[in-house]
């Protein structure tokens, strides 16, 4: 309970207040010549109603009656039949939070990217709040007023996450922690936690480490070195090195023990990628946005049993497997990590190694979830990363994948369009034009470079 000077009604200030102090009640008492005037009241809605906070109609002060006790209890009440969650669900409550100078559209379809992320990550989502700013806060990312709705609605669903859809710097997460009082990540911190639970293989674990070492060290933060006691001579003795040095230094030097054992993996893979190219065999890698069914694909064309669920990043670890067509000619065919908008930097360049298995490919499948409304900004995505790892000009065939969610109408207009193949991956009778187009894209220009081989022997 607290006083106006003037007459007027409860403001934005005492409703950030009422919820993020959690009161039962906020009363304003206005006061006129010394004395009080109008009595002005709110309080907390329950979860899932229209308004999250109720503002009760004004009344005079001296006519004001109100049993407070029975109306708290009666509100408590309602709030405890109002909780839609399952109080024994042990996972994060989350609310996916987007801000960004960039176009809403834009927003809106990383933050449905984010989503799958969240649902990969096995957490609830509750909510997701997008904020368009000309000039990003240097300190909350968003704006204060934006932040303390945030908090108000967090509370009232009963978050106990917020994931961002951009990267946070350590003060940023620090600060929004501090005013909301909830965990807070960011979308890098999301996948490399992704990554950590699906990689299998050694070369998996040692790529998500070392993402996450190459993440964490530049956040290290402590009294800085301005306090060290590493200075050498006389009264430059001390007890040695401070405890955020000890940690930074254990850091750099596993990061430098994971690259070497990165590049000993890497040299392995680079004399197996030998052993093919010496027996002639072409290689197919299907590449393509995560969670387009490449695994799914793979275990259908070569009657595999590679891990598959219906999540993006399923399976992180390269899988080979061997597929044979008509006249005893074979291929090796790939499955790749999936790509994803915004890979995060450290991650790129841990799985830098692995991708590097795309460049011995003489065909690259591009597979793409012709079900999703996304698919053109997805095909952009795998696009750009491939330009980004100097593949675009490798020799590739667009493929559609889940057209069986799809009319046969809308899946030959998408194949006509953009000159590809349209499959359902659960459905081999499908991949009879697919298959024809890889034997002729691989089998013809091997027979080609065959025959250009045998002119020159025979010119010589």
């Amino acid at each position: 309970m607290h006083t106006h000077l003037k007459e007027e009604p409860l403001n934005k200030d005492d409703f950030t207040d009422l919820a993020l102090l959690r009161f039962d009640l906020i009363a304003a008492i206005s006061a006129k010549d010394g004395l009080p005037g109008i009595i002005y009241l709110a309080h907390l809605m329950p979860k899932g109603s229209e308004k999250v906070i109720e503002v009760l109609p004004p009344d005079n002060f001296y006519e004001f009656k109100l049993d407070v006790d029975t109306f708290i209890e009666s509100l408590e009440e309602e709030m405890e039949r109002a909780i839609t969650f399952d109080q024994r669900d042990m996972r994060e409550r989350v609310i996916l939070v987007s801000v960004s100078a960039r176009p809403k559209y834009e927003q809106e379809d990383s933050i449905e990217d984010l989503k799958e992320l969240a649902r990969s990550s096995n957490v609830h989502v509750l909510d997701s709040v997008i904020q368009r700013l000309n000039k990003i806060n240097p300190k909350y990312l968003m704006g204060e007023g934006k932040l303390k709705e945030l908090v108000i609605n967090a509370m009232n669903m009963g978050a106990t996450l917020l994931i961002f859809d951009q990267d946070l710097s350590p003060s940023q997460i620090k600060a929004i922690a501090e005013t909301t009082e909830l965990k807070v990540i960011d979308r890098t911190q999301l996948i490399l936690d992704i990554f950590a639970r699906r990689a299998h293989s050694k070369d998996g674990k040692v790529q998500v480490e070392l993402a996450q070492l190459k993440y964490r060290l530049p956040r290290l933060t402590g009294k800085g070195t301005a306090m060290s006691r590493l200075m050498g001579g006389i009264g430059g003795r001390g007890p040695g090195e401070m405890k955020l040095e000890i940690d930074r230094r254990r850091v750099r030097d596993r990061i430098h023990i994971l690259e070497k054992e990165l590049k000993s993996l890497s040299e392995a893979r680079r004399q197996r990628r030998h052993k093919r190219q010496q027996q002639h065999i072409p290689i197919v890698s299907i590449i393509g946005y995560t969670n387009a069914g490449k695994s799914t694909l793979l275990n259908a064309l070569t009657k595999s049993s590679v891990f598959v669920e219906d999540k993006v990043f399923a399976t992180l670890d390269t899988a080979s497997r061997r597929l044979r067509f008509p006249r005893e000619r074979d291929v090796i065919v790939t499955d790749t990590v999936g790509f994803i908008r915004n890979l995060p930097k450290d991650l790129m360049a841990a799985f830098r190694a692995t991708l590097e298995e795309l460049e011995d490919a003489d065909l690259l499948l591009h597979l793409v979830d012709a079900s999703t409304p996304r698919f053109e900004q997805q095909i952009e995505s795998v696009e750009k990363i491939l330009e980004e790892l100097h593949l675009s000009e490798k020799k590739k065939l667009l493929v559609f994948n889940k057209i069986d969610k799809l009319t046969n109408e809308e899946a030959q207009n998408l194949a006509f369009r953009y000159g590809a193949a349209a499959i359902s991956a659960l459905d081999a009778s499908t991949f009879h034009p697919m298959l024809s187009a890889i034997e002729e894209r691989v089998f013809l220009s091997l027979q080609v470079h065959e025959d250009k081989e045998k002119l020159v022997e025979a010119e010589i």
